[in-house]
């Protein structure tokens, strides 16, 4: 089922909301390491997570292109919608 960039970046921000290590304001511009906090480990968690939940698995020389919520939101869509 092929789905839309705006409904990824909703579950991408909600996803990322319901992390207790996450204590600022989510939005599509946001830089997901530099701004959130995160470190490498708990990144790698939340996108398995996200490829869990829209049954995508996204290829690592991808991740190194992803800095903001629109990069992976981007991303995540084009490979839903590719299969």
């Amino acid at each position: 089922m092929s789905m839309d960039q705006n409904t990824v970046t909703r579950l991408v921000i909600d996803t990322l909301a319901a992390n207790p290590k996450v204590t600022h304001a989510i939005k599509g511009t946001t830089v997901i390491v530099d701004d959130l906090g995160l470190d490498s480990l708990a990144v790698m968690d939340f996108v398995m997570e996200i490829e869990d939940k829209l049954d995508v698995s996204v290829p690592l020389d991808r991740l190194t292109d992803i800095r903001t919520v629109d990069d992976l939101a981007r991303c995540l869509t084009e490979l839903k919608n590719l299969r």
